[in-house]
């Protein structure tokens, strides 16, 4: 289950992360009201979608004034957002995260995931912030720099020193990464998350490490051991179909196709699927 940004960022600051004040709105007013309660002069108006690259779609704007802020709130509010992660269809905008702005002097790369491979957690971190992290493995694969954690010992002290370090960090910020570090470490594990990514994590003029923009995926196998997290869904922001299947316990995927699959078993599934893809057609859907 994804969370969207405001939602991942919320929990952050429970487990000891920094992140820029920011105030979800669902309407032009409470967009405006936003912004005076965090009193300027600039603002970041992001549309909230389970979807990345907003920002090349146009749904991150800066406002210098409550007036951007009411106008780019009322364009954004009830559009159809398309990036190159939602398909031609696009996501319509129900809700916005109106954001200080904030003078940044560096941005970086960290996420926390599982590797299949090595049967661990494994943190990620690079110095290329701010990009498509599956750019710059592709391009400049030495940039990507892994932490393995001891599922007992857990995230240690040194080792996150050594992670910033390797990413350029100076002492301060790396002080300030360690922090960080064990949060993320602590968020995955504790509410059983399937991915943490911070993009950017970013360095402020005044020396503060904060992320500036997040993203969470939750275990959905684990979501009745937290209620809380479990209530964070957004139906808004799922096919319909698979909302619908989801609610009576069924697993369904919607693909684009035009026959109908209904299986007994996921891998005569899947085999079902690759028949008709051998024989010219195309599945409507995993089920």
């Amino acid at each position: 289950m994804n969370l969207h940004e405001y939602q991942a960022k919320e929990l952050l600051q429970q487990f000891g992360v920094a992140v820029p004040r920011g105030i979800k709105v669902k309407s032009q007013q409470e967009a405006v009201e936003a912004a005076k309660q965090l009193g300027g002069p600039l603002w970041v108006v992001k549309a909230q979608v389970h979807a990345g690259g907003r920002g090349k779609a146009g749904g991150v704007k800066l406002a210098r004034s409550l007036q951007d802020v009411e106008e780019l709130s009322g364009k954004m509010l009830g559009s159809t957002l398309v990036t190159k992660q939602t398909g031609a269809d696009g996501v319509k905008v129900h809700a916005l995260l109106i954001q200080d702005g904030v003078d940044i002097t560096k941005e970086y790369y960290l996420s926390c995931l599982v590797d299949r491979s090595k049967k661990r957690v494994v943190l990620i971190g690079s110095s290329e912030g701010g990009m498509d992290i599956e750019e710059v493995a592709a391009k400049t694969p030495e940039k990507i720099l892994t932490l393995t954690v001891d599922p007992v010992a857990g995230i240690q002290p040194y080792q996150a020193r050594d992670l910033g370090f390797r990413m350029g960090m100076g002492k301060k910020e790396v002080d300030q990464l360690v922090k960080v570090l064990s949060g993320v470490y602590n968020l995955f594990t504790q509410k059983d998350c399937s991915m943490v990514e911070i993009n950017p994590l970013i360095v402020t003029t005044d020396g503060q490490v904060m992320a500036l923009d997040a993203k969470v995926s939750l275990d959905d196998n684990a979501l009745y051991r937290h209620k809380d997290t479990a209530e964070m869904r957004d139906p808004t922001q799922e096919d319909e179909r698979e909302h619908i299947a989801h609610e009576i316990g069924l697993n369904y995927v919607a693909l684009d196709g035009s026959i109908g699959c209904m299986v007994n078993g996921a891998g005569l599934a899947m085999a079902t699927m690759d028949v008709i893809k051998l024989q010219g057609g195309e599945p409507a859907n995993f089920l």
